[in-house]
């Protein structure tokens, strides 16, 4: 005699109930179990060659918010034609949509479909309506109803030629939709109805073991249900990138693509690549506390790798040195450059970059740095954000160069399908759009 456990038997006996064969979905119903119970059942059973298991990917047809309208309330073309016959089979349009009790958007929906259908004569000429009798329900007004009225859902490979027509043809209303869809059917196997016949044995057994089983000893008695590892377990829907996240990533990807190399930092920074190296004076009140992030222990770092750049900075802050600058004519401190700040900008990036011994010409580069800075947060306003710096280095370039890169950008990430540029002022760069 065949041993099973209480839900397999329980398949078993709704199979049979079902004629011997069922959908998960019908199954479930049937034995009032989970899916994931009936499941992990079937899969049993079906190693102990009681049932076989059948995937079949169906075209699985589902009613629209306006299609369940209509299901219920009646196709907007019958609708206006029963208000007409209740008029005697003539009547005005805007009467007979008023009495059929027809949405603004729909009147002029039912009046085609009832001139397609052949079910109205329509005289433009005086808005008037005539029937000369009552259409009988058509096929897709009975599908509808069939859909409504259904438990259970409906396959496109169940309906005849003519419903299938019906399903194209509502589908280009827009009132249902099609979905494909793996159903897995469950057959009950010669095996499995000896075994019903018979009286499978339903086996006693535990899934879990309690304080209660080992303090009283009962553990040693009790058989304990084996671990499946190949049972099904309850659905799950994973997680998903966060979107702004997935954005940033989106693109990185873009910028790779168009062959730059990324750019990586710390987000702790010398106020000297903050800065000093982008020739900001360092009485300059985006350096006040108001404008950047100060670190509070250690308060300084180390320039020392980059000695002779700290004095060429220095000289050309203090006089211009040999840039063909004037300078900020001030007295320029080094300690001040090694002021340590949660960095401003991204751009600090591109200066180490530009000192790099890695750094290869022709070449291009970008970064999305994390930026820092002690903003009033509002809708728009962050004290940190994201920030995308980009260097493009080769000899002989000009702006024709950095236009046709910006132009790219937009093409390419933003999605813009036209580009127009637009001469603009920028304190750091000269000229600028």
């Amino acid at each position: 005699m065949v041993e099973l456990r209480a839900q397999e038997r329980q398949i078993l006996a709704a199979l049979e109930k079902l004629k011997g064969e069922a959908s998960v979905e019908q199954l479930i119903r049937e034995s009032k179990l989970s899916d994931a119970a009936v499941m992990r059942s079937a899969l049993t059973l079906q190693e102990k060659d009681l049932v076989k298991i059948h995937a079949e990917l169906q075209t699985i047809i589902k009613l629209t918010a306006e299609g369940e309208t209509h299901a219920k309330n009646g196709l907007p073309e019958r609708r206006l034609v029963n208000a007409v016959m209740a008029y005697g089979g003539k009547a005005a349009l805007d009467k007979a949509a008023e009495k059929a009790g027809l949405e603004k958007q729909f009147v002029q929906i039912a009046l085609g479909w009832t001139q397609r259908k052949k079910w109205l004569n329509y005289d433009s000429k005086t808005s008037t309506l005539r029937a000369a009798f009552a259409p009988e329900e058509e096929i897709d007004e009975k599908l509808l109803q069939r859909l409504t009225n259904s438990s259970e859902q409906l396959s496109v490979s169940k309906l005849t030629e003519e419903e299938k027509a019906a399903v194209q043809t509502l589908k280009k209303r827009q009132l249902l939709t099609t979905a494909d869809k793996t159903t897995r059917i469950l057959e009950l196997t010669d095996k499995g109805k000896t075994a019903l016949q018979k009286g499978a044995k339903t086996a006693a057994e535990v899934t879990q073991l309690t304080p209660e089983l080992i303090i009283t000893g009962k553990w040693q008695t009790t058989k304990l249900q084996r671990y499946n590892i190949e049972a099904p377990v309850a659905k799950t829907w994973p997680g998903k990138k966060q979107p702004y996240l997935a954005f940033l990533e989106e693109v990185r990807e873009k910028l790779v693509e168009l062959g730059f190399k990324e750019m990586t930092g710390t987000a702790v920074e010398t106020s000297f690549f903050n800065f000093d190296a982008l020739y900001t004076p360092q009485d300059h009140p985006a350096r006040e506390a108001s404008g950047i992030y100060y670190v509070k222990q250690p308060e300084y770092g180390d320039t020392g790798k980059y000695t002779t750049i700290v004095q060429n900075v220095k000289q050309t802050h203090e006089n211009g040195w040999k840039t063909g600058s004037t300078g900020w004519k001030y007295p320029y401190s080094t300690k001040e450059a090694k002021r340590l700040i949660l960095r401003g900008h991204g751009t600090c990036l591109s200066a180490r970059t530009l000192l790099s011994k890695d750094l290869q010409i022709p070449s291009k580069y970008f970064s999305i740095a994390r930026v820092y800075r002690p903003e009033v947060i509002d809708k728009t306003h962050l004290s940190e954000f994201n920030q995308v710096e980009g260097i493009v280095v080769d000899e002989n370039l000009n702006l024709k160069d950095l236009l046709g890169v910006l132009g790219k950008f937009a093409m390419e990430i933003a999605g813009a399908d036209k580009i127009r540029f637009k001469p603009d002022y920028f304190p750091f760069t000269e000229p600028s759009v």
